[in-house]
């Protein structure tokens, strides 16, 4: 009997089976639905006329996530999110009610608000018109000179807020489908790791020399590591990873990259021993007893290490602890529900220039028993500064570095190109040539 999976789904898939713990129903459910071939111009990453229709119809559409509610937790807290020239003050409006209102006076248009913070209402700092947290008009200097405001109904304009995960989401389109729909199969997958649960250890953002989509799709194929992340061939099962498309699932997709064994580019014997050794970056690092493998050694590493900073029993079988697990919702956004690297991805245009984009990454670790830490605040890297210089993100620092090292080269290259269209692996990059399909759907070709 012939087994005609994908080779990576298939490898991935036995791993589970070996698994000494359950695991999730999610896990196992994978697909490759084929999106087939996608023609994709090097000009749809470096032309402004495209991303001044991916503002109209892609950002004005699509749910996007803004920030975690632990971001705001007071009455008063808010964030003003920004993509392109849309701008948007996400706030803790009351006791369990979060609201988005478009940041802009709508006496002569000034911003509102310029950065996140607290406030008590909203005041434009132009001629002090203001508001209550909730949108409603709180007064107007020399009211009487204007008789056409009806105060009842001179209210902030709101866009769409929608919550999961601990997440917060925003959508300027009023005729846009439900949040849950948008969604997908993303609820259902995540029922095992209610990211609801976890807290935010770290947050860096960080401004790239290239499009937001030359970023975005450096994370969503494991095909990069031989040249980019050379160091982790003898850890890291790079060309076994298993990328699912699900049937009908235009937002949603997923890849899972097998940790804990060689690459099949070392051409040589990987001992366990080795292995160890290169995770726990010593030579003296916990050794494999009799039978045991090690996979199984740095599970039981990574789940004991976890459980010791949360303080109680954080239930997770082999595979959520050690290999990397990554989703992705179409178009910017990428939560990891696995322990090792509990990664978010966020990535934006930089304004309005097809040149540079904005990057968040995020750490979500379990809450411990002694109650939830106030959430790391975002920061800013400075120019010369690097992911590496973020204490909080340890050793994933430098990984991100390598990533980030490409980016510009990426960006000059596809606009010295003269191919009408890139090149696609068929399956190792089918995640890619599944977002265009998705991104025509709402931009056009």
């Amino acid at each position: 009997m012939t087994d005609d999976r994908p080779r990576g789904e298939a490898y991935v898939q036995a791993l589970m089976e070996q698994d000494r713990r359950p695991v999730p129903a999610s896990l196992r459910a994978a697909a490759f639905d084929d999106p087939g071939h996608v023609a994709v111009p090097p000009t749809r990453y470096t032309s402004r006329a495209y991303h001044d229709l991916e503002v109209e119809r892609l950002w004005k559409r699509v749910w996007q996530m803004a920030c975690r509610e632990e971001d705001i937790p007071a009455v008063g807290d808010h964030v003003v999110y920004d993509i392109a020239d849309l701008s948007l003050i996400v706030v803790r409006s009351g006791p369990g009610r979060i609201q988005a209102f478009h940041n802009s006076c709508l006496h002569r248009g000034t911003q509102l608000r310029a950065a996140s913070g607290h406030a008590d209402e909203f005041r434009c700092p132009f001629h002090g018109f203001t508001w209550h947290l909730d949108g409603t008009l709180a007064r107007i200097p020399c009211a009487w000179d204007f008789p056409e405001i009806e105060p009842s109904t001179f209210c902030l304009p709101e866009a769409r807020v929608g919550t999961w995960g601990g997440f917060v989401f925003v959508n300027v389109d009023p005729g846009s489908p439900s949040l849950e729909e948008y969604l997908e199969i993303l609820p259902a997958h995540f029922a095992s790791w209610p990211l609801e649960d976890r807290w935010k250890s770290a947050h860096a953002v960080r401004i790239v020399p290239c499009n937001w989509k030359v970023a975005m799709e450096a994370f969503i194929e494991s095909y990069h590591t031989v040249a980019v992340h050379p160091q982790l061939l003898r850890t890291t099962g790079d060309t076994l990873t298993e990328y699912d498309i699900w049937p009908g699932s235009s937002h949603v997709s997923r890849m899972i990259t097998p940790v804990g064994m060689p690459s099949e580019h070392v051409e040589r014997a990987v001992t366990d021993e080795e292995i160890l050794g290169l995770m726990f970056l010593t030579k003296d690092g916990p050794q494999p007893t009799e039978g045991a493998s090690a996979r199984s050694v740095i599970a039981d590493r990574i789940r004991s290490g976890i459980e010791a900073e949360a303080g109680r029993e954080v239930p997770m079988s082999d595979t959520e602890a050690v290999d990397a697990v990554e989703y992705f919702v179409f178009p910017n956004f990428m939560p990891w529900p696995s322990y090792q690297t509990p990664l978010v991805y966020r990535f934006r245009p930089n304004g309005n220039d097809p040149d540079s984009a904005v990057v968040d990454v995020m750490l979500l670790q379990p809450v411990p028993a002694s109650g939830r830490p106030p959430a790391m605040r975002p920061r800013l890297l400075e120019p010369g500064e690097t992911w590496a210089d973020v204490p909080e993100l340890g050793f994933l620092g430098r990984i991100l570095n390598q990533d980030s090292s490409t980016f510009g080269r990426i960006q000059r290259g596809l606009k010295a190109s003269v191919r009408p269209a890139l090149t696609l692996a068929h399956y190792q990059e089918a995640r890619i040539r599944h977002f265009h399909t998705t991104l025509q759907s709402y931009v056009g070709s």
